[in-house]
């Protein structure tokens, strides 16, 4: 069974809606944040080096990194199931959004948010940093036009992958001026895995 070390309010909420989508049973490990620092606990060192979360262990091998964690459970649990077979038409744009969420999106959010922390000194910063920010949420909310799900009418792992995108976003930033993304975002969050993702994982504030 696949033990998950969650950590509150962050991208492990997304390896436990995974595999209630999957169906699968896991085990959670919980982690809580310095109540200061926001830091993840020492303690999670002993499971990875990097102390992050997420991490899973699975018949003893640790996986880190979301993205990774993803294709780990897809390729041995998901019986093809969250993602499109490789010769289908939507495939390399699925492949395209499970790095962009990681490799592009976060990055502009987090740097954003990081660099309002440091204060007045940072100040000359931030419009630039807000610009990438309405560049990526714009690309997000266009690629969403028509579309239940990233892909088309079906959730796909690249949509969980994504999410925490429209979440942080959602509560940091505000996304009124992006429909496409805020009805996506109630979207999933309604989903019957999502809410028990939520009942097992505990307290995520970027629930609605």
């Amino acid at each position: 069974m696949i033990i998950v070390h969650h950590l509150d309010d962050s991208r492990s909420q997304r390896i436990l809606w995974l595999q209630e989508e999957l169906g699968l049973p896991y085990e959670i490990r919980q982690h809580k944040r310095d109540p200061k620092s926001r830091l993840a606990p020492p303690e999670l060192k002993r499971i990875h080096p990097l102390g992050k979360s997420p991490v899973i262990e699975d018949d003893g091998h640790v996986v880190a990194e979301s993205g990774a964690i993803i294709e780990y459970i897809l390729r041995k649990y998901g019986n093809g199931r969250l993602q499109p077979p490789a010769n289908d038409t939507r495939y390399d744009d699925y492949v395209h959004w499970m790095h962009y969420a990681e490799g592009s999106g976060m990055p502009a959010l987090i740097i954003r948010i990081n660099v309002a922390r440091v204060g007045e000194a940072a100040n000359s910063a931030l419009p630039r940093l807000d610009s990438e920010i309405a560049l990526h949420l714009s690309y997000l909310d266009s690629a969403l036009q028509g579309r239940l799900y990233i892909l088309g009418d079906e959730l796909s792992a690249a949509d969980i992958q994504l999410s925490f995108i429209g979440e942080l976003a959602s509560a940091r930033f505000g996304i009124a001026s992006h429909p496409n993304i805020e009805a996506w975002v109630q979207r999933f969050q309604a989903r019957p895995a999502y809410e028990s993702a939520l009942a097992r994982g505990g307290a995520y504030s970027f629930a609605a």
